[in-house]
């Protein structure tokens, strides 16, 4: 008998014997509820029995039979009047301890988040994605028979999610498509860098979601709860139901300020700031603005991040800006990263440390951020340097330049179309999920070992439609993606060091050598970032104008 905590107010476990309560009791609990009918099994106790040796053992026990598959309503609103009233904290059993579980997670409706409630369970060994749709409707059984249906569903319209709606409607007209996303703006990301380096104004990096919408594309503005893959259908928030024929999840990944503690309490104010948030952005131009002396910290965490070259983009800009001011000599920088080297990719190295030194910067590998305290102007990191003891060490600041750490959304995570590690699980060359084969992945969401930018989704954009279409017309995949992710490193303002790779560290050029040479730095480079990208992703990637993006076909071999 091994509880398995889910909340702090509940363990659950399969059947437990007389004997085993007191254990239970020296464990600290409280209260015994028993989910099992007597007579289930040959072998097992009947509830008097172990009501018996609860009251000897001074804990209460209630009996909440139910059977096995069969979880009414009813009896979720049972075992949560019971979680009120039983002192706690409160253990509870059935045959395998699933039943337990799922009572939990319906009374849990409506005071959790989905997403909150599935990962308990999910870390308890319970998965409660079969009830997903109850607990969207605050526990309750569904009665709303009038679900949407289209051909393909796509959640999010991000990059990842306008590019591929568009690439499928230029290939094929008639499809019925529908994209879910609850937001309102859509944001040129890529351009926050040069905001916070003086160079973008923020207001250049948005636009109105609807504006941007495909024509011929349905727009579901709502929030997505959950998926149920084997059922093709996608539950939202409230319970609404979209099924389809074919899905493409691309919703982005979560950035996870709350995970360094302090940090959320303190973004833009005390000169803490982050180009990876389009209200920030602007504040780190006004702290390199302002700043004439004192120490200035940039911080990478651990992989994967979106586009891995930002935390040091900010560092660039920010150090050429005070050396162009007459102020670098008096200002300390650190690149505080949580990895072992500069950049992934080791060709695009050499010219990026050239950099460093020029701007007078100190790395400091192996340095994870963890906790901030903004009014007193100190960074605490956690240091893990291989074949040393691990230790956390303290750092004063007057510029703290942030790069959050970042993981999976939470209701992709806790899905069955994640990875242990939580990314969608795809193969790396077509993009169709491994276990689905109606659903497919693209963008930073999706666990390819590919760097996580928006020039990634606009080659993985066009292998997901040639794909998908030739899945409708029964034939295999045609398309293939080699890991396109290249990342414009603005070492300084007018140069680029303009990396492009792809799976394995392979370098990937667009340009012949004579006009771009991507491991050096380029003002060729920074003109097309500059002038040319902006336009080519509203007017091209978001419109199924694959300019450069056409996808690599899949060899004889691969199939």
């Amino acid at each position: 008998m091994e509880p398995k905590r889910i909340s702090e107010e509940l363990s659950v476990s399969p059947q437990i014997g007389p004997a085993d309560v007191a254990a239970l009791k020296h464990l600290g609990f409280r209260s015994i509820v028993c989910n099992r009918p007597d007579g289930e099994g040959a072998d097992q106790p009947t509830f008097e029995e172990i009501e018996a040796a609860a009251r000897k053992a001074g804990l209460e026990a209630r009996y909440l039979p139910v059977r096995t598959g069969l979880v009414q309503d009813a009896d979720a609103d049972a075992f949560g009047i019971a979680l009120r009233e039983l002192p706690g904290p409160v253990f509870a059993y059935c045959r395998s301890g699933t039943r337990s579980a799922t009572l939990w997670a319906l009374s849990q409706a409506g005071t959790r988040p989905m997403a909150d409630i599935l990962a308990a369970a999910k870390a308890a060994g319970y998965d409660m994605n079969g009830v997903a749709r109850r607990i969207a409707n605050g526990g309750r059984t569904p009665t709303d028979t009038g679900d949407a249906s289209f051909d393909v569903v796509i959640v999010g319209a991000g990059a990842a999610g306008i590019s591929v709606a568009a690439s499928l409607k230029s290939r094929k007209a008639d499809l019925d498509i529908a994209v879910i996303d609850p937001a309102d703006i859509h944001y040129y990301q890529p351009g926050w860098t040069m905001v916070g380096g003086g160079i973008f104004e923020a207001q250049q990096t948005a636009k109105t979601l609807g504006s941007l919408i495909p024509k011929g594309v349905h727009w579901i503005k709502a929030a997505v709860a959950a998926f149920e893959p084997k059922d093709s259908a996608v539950i939202l928030d409230g319970c609404r139901v979209v099924k389809y024929a074919r899905l493409i999840v691309c919703p982005g990944l979560k950035l996870d300020w709350g995970k360094v503690e302090g940090l959320e309490e303190t973004l833009g104010r005390n000169g803490v700031t982050s180009n990876y948030r389009y209200d920030l952005a602007p504040y780190t131009w006004r702290l390199v603005r302002e700043m004439k002396a004192g120490r200035a910290i940039f911080t990478q965490p651990p992989m994967p991040i979106k586009c891995a070259g930002a935390p040091q983009k900010a560092l660039y800009l920010s150090a050429d800006a005070w050396l162009r001011a007459g102020v670098l000599n008096d200002i300390d920088i650190h690149f505080n990263n949580a990895g072992g080297v500069l950049f992934g990719v080791k060709d695009y190295v050499p010219a990026l440390e050239r950099y460093i030194d020029r701007y007078g910067a100190t790395l400091n590998f192996f340095h994870n951020l963890i906790a901030v305290d903004g009014p007193g102007k100190t960074a605490v990191f956690e240091v893990n340097k291989p074949d040393a003891e691990p230790e956390r060490v303290e750092m004063k600041f007057d510029m703290m330049h942030v790069c959050p750490p970042q993981t999976a959304p939470d209701f992709i995570r806790v899905s069955p179309l994640a990875d242990a590690a939580g990314w969608v699980d795809v193969d790396q060359a077509t993009l169709r999920h491994k276990s689905f084969d109606n659903v497919w992945s693209l963008g930073d969401v999706m666990n390819a070992p590919n760097a996580k930018t928006a020039a990634a989704a606009r080659k993985q954009a066009p292998v997901v439609a040639e794909n998908i279409v030739a899945d409708i017309a029964g034939r295999s995949p045609v398309a293939q993606y080699d890991g396109y992710g290249p990342c414009p490193l603005t070492v300084e303002r007018g140069k680029i060091v303009l990396a492009e790779f792809g799976y394995g560290g392979t370098l990937l050029p667009s340009f012949p050598k004579i006009l771009i040479d991507g491991t050096r730095p380029s003002r060729a480079a920074w003109f097309l970032k500059e002038k040319m990208l902006p336009p080519i992703y509203w007017k091209a990637m978001l419109r199924g104008r694959e300019w450069m993006a056409r996808p690599e076909r899949v060899s004889v071999a691969a199939k």
